[in-house]
Formats: C-alpha cells, structure tokens, sequence
C-alpha cells in the first residue's frame, strides 16, 4: 500500500513538472513568435512607406512620361524628315503621325503634369494632319503648357499671338509670352524679341537692349542672332556695357589676356568676326558669305596700304 501511494506521489510530480515545463515552453514560444511578428511588421512598413513613397511614385510617373515623349518625338522627326518630299495628307505619313498621336496623350495620362507632352500634342494638333486632330484643342494644350512654364510653349504662343487677328491685345499678350521665354533663355525668344527692340515694334527702339538679346542668343548658337549682332556691330553699335563686364569676368586671368589679344574688344570687325564663324559652325551659308566678304575687304585694304601707304579704316570700306 505504501509502494502504490509513493509510486502515485511520483506520478503526480512528473505531470507538474511536465506541465511547468510545456508552460515555460509555450511562454517562451510566444516572446519569440512575438518578437518575429515586430521584426516581420517593421519591415513591412518600411517596405509600404518604399513603395507608396509620393516623392518615388511622381519619379516614376515622370520616367514613363519622358519614354513615351521620346518614342512620340522619333515618330515626328521621322514625319519631319520626308514630309518634305510627299503630299501632307500621304497615307504613308498616317501610321507615323497616329504613334506619335498615341504616345504623346499615354504620356499626358502618366502624369498629367507633365508640359512637355503638352507642348508636342498641340504641336501635332497645329500643325501636321494627323487622325484626328482639333485645333481648338491644340489652342488650348499649348495655352496650358505656356501657363505651366514650359518655354518652347512660351515661345511658340507668343509667335502665333503676334499673327494679326481680331483679338484686343494680342500685341501685349504675344511680347508677355516671349519675356517669360526670355527668363528662361530660350535661343529663338532672345532673338525675336531682340529683333521686337531692334524695330521698335510695340515697344520703345532700344539698340542695347537688342544686342543683348542678340548676344546671349548667338551664345546658345542661334544662328540668325549671330548674324544681327554681327551686322550691327559692323555698322558702328556700341557693344553695352553690362556685356563687356560680363565676358570681363568670365575665365581665368590667362584666358581672358589671350582673348583679348586675339579678338580685342575695341575691334568691331574680329569680333563681327567671331560672331559669323558662330553663325557658320550653325550651318548658316550667310555667315559663311560674311566671313569671304570680310576676308575680301582685308586683302584689298592690305593692297591698298601697301601700294598708297595711308592706312585706311576697315569700317569705311565695309
């Protein structure tokens, strides 16, 4: 009878132990089934907070929108390019202008936002004969892209507005337009209203504001300012000062005793000079028959000082 009590006194130990055991167990499972689920949730909320990260999303709205300008832009040039030499409602022409047509609006669709695809879908509804295209929409596309900043836009409202019409203003409106794309230095804007100031078009003639136009256009390579500005400098303009200040500043001390020795500032025609090899590097045949003539004056003047031996003004003979 006591060997039964004490084997029952043995069983009941172990089941105590065996359940001290499995709770010390299962408590210990749930602090690591707790610390996994903490670890596991922070991860996903950096992951979420990665992938829903506004900033990201609008980059990559943005990515897509500029590959599918680029593939409507190739379509275009490739318009551009034989459009010349067929009729502009060829059959032919009609997959190329539908792509472009098609890429452009995915593009607008991907982010809306975007002025870029703006500008070419009203380009494309202006001015080529593509499947459906509106006018009054392409009116409006480029009006929105214009107000949104773009200056490519800017530049071509301004251009169209300074077209005679019915509508009051239009002047103001088209010279509004064409200073905002001047702010941003957009080469044809900086040459057309250089040439606004040149004429005293709508605005008050102001020579020295017309060759800075002119200068900073020829900068960007505009072939036509470079041929205006170097025009007017054969004919006498004086260069404005704040022009002078600014190439003073520009480069090393070295570079700007070279400069000055080869194209001296004082002298009109090597820098009317630098101005036609701008033009000609551009593909301008113009500034290639200004720099002959101007070869051609030299000669005859170096013939003439040789044979009279009274030199003679270079701006005289031209």
């Amino acid at each position: 009878m006591l060997q039964l009590h004490s084997s029952t006194f043995n069983n009941n130990i172990k089941t105590e132990y065996r359940k001290a055991i499995s709770s010390q167990t299962q408590s210990l499972r749930e602090t690591m089934l707790r610390q996994l689920f903490a670890k596991s949730t922070a991860k996903y909320a950096t992951f979420s907070f990665i992938q829903f990260n506004p900033h990201r999303e609008m980059h990559s709205r943005n990515k897509k929108a500029m590959e599918l300008i680029a593939k409507g832009w190739s379509a275009l040039k490739e318009v551009d390019r034989v459009i010349d030499y067929c009729e502009l409602n060829d059959k032919r022409l009609i997959p190329l202008l539908r792509a472009a047509k098609e890429n452009f609006e995915l593009a607008l669709e991907a982010d809306n936002s975007n002025t870029h695809a703006r500008y070419w879908l009203s380009k494309l509804h202006l001015k080529y004969h593509v499947p459906g295209a509106c006018k009054a929409v392409g009116a409006a596309l480029l009006v929105e892209a214009a107000d949104m900043g773009d200056k490519d836009a800017q530049y071509e409202l301004g251009c169209r507005l300074r077209v005679e019409n019915d509508y009051v203003q239009s002047d103001q409106q088209a010279f509004y337009y064409l200073e905002k794309a001047v702010d941003q230095l957009h080469p044809g804007a900086l040459y057309l209203l250089g040439a606004v100031y040149l004429t005293g078009d709508c605005v008050k003639k102001d020579i020295s504001s017309a060759l800075w136009c002119f200068h900073r256009a020829s900068e960007k390579g505009h072939a036509g300012a470079a041929i205006a500005y170097g025009s007017l400098l054969l004919r006498g303009a004086q260069v404005p000062e704040c022009l002078t200040k600014f190439s003073s500043k520009r480069g090393s001390a070295a570079k700007r005793t070279k400069k000055n020795v080869d194209h001296p500032a004082g002298n009109p025609v090597e820098m009317a000079k630098e101005q036609f090899r701008i033009a000609a590097t551009a593909g301008c045949d113009l500034g290639l028959k200004w720099l002959q003539r101007l070869e051609e004056v030299e000669r005859l003047l170096s013939e003439s000082n040789s044979t009279d031996g009274v030199p003679q003004s270079n701006m005289a003979v031209l």
